[in-house]
């Protein structure tokens, strides 16, 4: 993450209006080995929470390569599965439609993306696999940021996993960026903003550091 400028500290306004220490943007990827290690991230955790599906589903703009990536670093461990990902306007001319790739009807869907904050995008995108008839197996994002929907009642990722009645997953936690950098004196100022931030908006989960993006 920090290595890709994926993660950047300062002061940030998110979707929510909410003012954060810290950005966090797989955008940045932007060669090829740099997707090559982020599919590989993916299809690891997606290894190693052994869910059967048949599509990995990317919701515009961010999404698509995040689909994509995954399906090959899927491929080439021998697991071969389609992609799908959606167009943020209806097509009304050639193939049409607003989802492109793999037909979902009938077909088991993993949604990608790349952070949960209050998590419009996911849950827009997630109408359009459920309407193309797709069934809905789980949701993993790289990361979780942790973040109160509501001041100390439900995460994004548990509000999330309860609308949607499956299993809201990702890479790493808040936790674990906090345990990358606090070892790090040039991040000093940044982890004291981070552990204000915590305790003010976030639930501390505690998440095994996992791999694939330190």
């Amino acid at each position: 993450m920090l290595a890709q400028q994926v993660l950047e500290f300062g002061q940030f306004t998110l979707k929510s209006g909410r003012q954060s220490p810290y950005f966090f943007n797989l955008g940045a990827i932007n060669s090829g080995d740099g997707l090559r290690r982020l599919g590989s991230a993916y299809s690891e955790r997606l290894g190693a929470l052994a869910y059967d599906f048949d599509v990995v589903a990317g919701p515009a703009y961010k999404g698509i390569p995040i689909a994509v990536s995954t399906s090959i670093a899927m491929a080439a461990t021998g697991h071969s599965v389609g992609v799908a990902y959606n167009r943020k306007e209806q097509k009304d001319h050639g193939e049409g439609g607003i989802l492109v790739g793999m037909p979902l009807a009938e077909r088991r869907v993993v949604i990608v993306d790349d952070v949960l904050t209050a998590g419009t995008a996911v849950l827009e995108f997630a109408r359009l696999v459920l309407e193309a008839g797709g069934r809905l197996v789980a949701v993993l994002v790289a990361l979780d940021r942790q973040e109160y929907v509501e001041e100390g009642i439900q995460t994004a990722t548990e509000s999330i996993s309860s609308e949607l009645s499956v299993p809201v997953e990702s890479i790493v936690g808040l936790n674990d960026v906090v345990r990358c950098i606090e070892n790090h004196p040039e991040y000093r100022e940044a982890l004291k903003e981070l552990a204000s931030y915590q305790q003010a908006h976030c639930r501390v989960i505690e998440y095994a550091l996992r791999g694939g993006f330190s």
